[in-house]
């Protein structure tokens, strides 16, 4: 307990005087964890004073950490890469003068300036360790370095949040069915999971009916539930697996799982629903992404994001303008990760494309403490992402089970150009379907969705150019090949 407690003091240490964080406090703290768990069932009430458990702050200390912070992320950004170097230079600005009121004096960084040159973004103080690539799935994939402290650091943050968050035990099996290419997320996921005492199973995006056959397969394994019982994935390919269980008429009772984690992609309402109804488990999304770790945002009990303070610095700005967003807007989350949690690639102001809506009214729920956003929406790629955002429709088009999952639509101007209404692409497996269309329409009014026309395709070669989505990144497995001579392929 000493041990532990020496530990969560060198770590609030680390915080408050923006020094380098030792992974094995960290490391420390996580174990210790597992122990509590493993000797009395639950964690204790001190375990809301873990690192990233959203803990209540006195506002005053709040902000003076966010001014140290924001001061010490600045100073190491220009000191230590060339990109911030030659900016700070150009515009004569002193990293360690700047107060919060200050930081839109920073220019805000475009994903398209990391994506160009990400060496520049390295700091020259760090040693690179892993190359950490995105998906790629919204256009060319993102470099991120990450030096081997901050790996190790990560790590322990994810195994307190999969014990916490996720209430992984060493009954529990967890399989990742992600890309196999997304390497931190893989790695984060095994090593978390494992050192929690819980089992994991690497699926991959393989065909779903092997991904359901394994879901439902037992494990007869020593000490362990009967079968999985958590499942990590995306969005678009839980729809996949949706598509497949309602087809073949696969239930609750074919599996055993008790939770699934929806990450990366717009998770829907009738999707979660959907999923929920099929694998009878809870379905939960948050937000986290590749460039901003650890920063992320925990959903609160009335549907917000309420995004962590402890990590980095959140704005929401206007896409165009990179104007501050009013309550009641619709901008961009952008972020500033901070040092020390970050020490390898520095970001500052990074602008992540992801479209959120500010609460009109200070919000009153379990996590008001921390800044709220809605839900994310869909990405920024123009101003018909926000005439129609992704999930508004998503919640129109996948509450329909005559649409096949993932759902592959697109948007185009109507006659009003981009700021007007816009028209709705869809394929369906067949035209005409006349009943759909009419329900389409009809929800799409009573959502007040800004829509000129709803248009069904039954040929994909018809549709406009649609969005990749992550369940399309399938990988091959010689199970889906089949027997010789069944004709499976």
């Amino acid at each position: 307990m000493f041990a532990t407690a020496m530990s969560q003091l060198r770590y609030g240490a680390a915080i408050l005087t923006n020094r380098r964080i030792r992974p094995r406090d960290l490391e420390r703290l996580a174990r210790d964890l597992v122990a509590t768990l493993a000797e009395f069932g639950e964690p204790g009430e001190d375990s809301a004073l873990l690192p990233g458990r959203a803990g209540h702050v006195d506002p005053q200390l709040r902000r003076e950490v966010t001014r140290r912070s924001l001061r010490a992320t600045a100073r190491a950004a220009a000191r230590h890469t060339a990109h911030y170097r030659r900016q700070f230079a150009e515009l004569g600005l002193e990293p360690g003068t700047l107060e919060p009121e200050d930081w839109s004096r920073v220019p805000v960084t475009r994903k398209q300036a990391l994506r160009a040159r990400p060496t520049d973004f390295v700091s020259d103080a760090a040693a690179p360790a892993l190359l950490a690539l995105t998906t790629g799935t919204s256009g060319t994939p993102t470099a991120v370095w990450f030096s081997r402290d901050e790996i190790d650091s990560a790590i322990a943050f994810s195994t307190i949040s999969a014990v916490l968050g996720l209430g992984l035990r060493p009954r529990h099996t967890l399989a990742y069915a992600g890309c196999s290419r997304a390497t931190l997320p893989l790695v984060y996921a095994e090593e978390s999971t494992t050192r929690t005492g819980a089992g994991f199973v690497q699926f991959g995006t393989i065909d779903p009916v092997l991904a359901l056959d394994r879901l439902a397969a037992p494990l007869g394994l020593p000490g362990k539930d009967p079968r999985i019982t958590h499942l990590t994935t995306s969005a678009s390919y839980l729809a996949a697996l949706v598509q497949e269980a309602e087809q073949h008429r696969r239930h609750r009772g074919d599996f055993g799982l008790q939770s699934i984690s929806v990450g990366g992609e717009v998770l829907s309402a009738p999707l979660r629903r959907r999923a929920e109804e099929v694998f009878g488990a809870a379905v939960s999304s948050g937000y986290l992404m590749t460039e901003i770790l650890p920063s992320g945002a925990t959903p609160c009990s009335l549907g917000h994001l309420h995004h962590t303070t402890e990590f980095g610095h959140l704005e929401v700005l206007d896409p165009v303008t990179w104007e501050p967003t009013a309550p009641g807007g619709t901008g961009t989350v952008v972020h500033t990760p901070y040092v020390p949690y970050r020490e390898c690639t520095l970001l500052l102001r990074y602008a992540t494309g992801d479209l959120v809506r500010l609460p009109d009214e200070p919000p009153d729920c379990e996590l008001a403490h921390l800044p709220a956003t809605s839900e994310i929406l869909g990405r920024w790629n123009g101003p018909l992402s926000t005439v129609v955002t992704t999930r508004a429709v998503l919640d129109l088009v996948e509450a329909e089970p005559e649409v096949p999952l993932p759902a592959r639509y697109a948007l185009t101007e109507g006659p009003d150009g981009p700021d007007g209404p816009a028209r709705l692409h869809l394929l369906v497996p067949r035209l005409p379907a006349t009943g759909l269309l009419g329900r389409l329409e009809e929800r799409a009014a009573a959502a007040g969705l800004r829509l000129s026309a709803i248009v069904l395709h039954e040929d994909r070669a018809t549709l406009p150019p649609t969005t990749p989505v992550r369940a399309d990144l399938r990988e091959h497995s010689f199970e889906s090949a089949g027997e010789p001579g069944t004709g499976r392929h």
